[in-house]
């Protein structure tokens, strides 16, 4: 089943993906490798589904999930890049205005 990328989701998409990133970096001192780890993974797994259910699936983010199940790689914004990646060029409004220019005109100078 193919899912049409709309611009609301591909925005909502990205929105999630960016917060899960500021709530990861952010978090850092509670999500090291700990007591709250196990609620980063949660995180994960819910942001990868939730994108997955707005855009569709799009290969990018297998590396965005693996990379961030490493301890300390939660720093680089794995998601964002991937939710941009996979998004790039879909969500826009579609048909382009055409803009009809009229021709350039020469103006020489009159002789008196």
């Amino acid at each position: 089943m193919k899912i049409e990328a709309t611009p609301g989701r591909v925005k909502t998409a990205r929105i999630i993906a960016m917060a899960a990133d500021v709530i990861q970096i952010g978090g850092f001192a509670a999500f090291v490798p700990g007591y709250a780890s196990p609620f980063e993974d949660v995180l994960d797994v819910a942001v990868g589904i939730a994108l997955t259910w707005l855009v569709g699936w799009h290969w990018s983010f297998l590396p965005g999930f693996l990379v961030e199940l490493v301890p300390g790689m939660d720093l680089i914004p794995t998601w964002t890049a991937a939710i941009f990646l996979a998004t790039r060029g879909q969500g826009q409004a579609q048909g382009k205005v055409e803009l009809e220019q009229e021709p350039m005109k020469v103006i020489t100078p009159e002789k008196r």
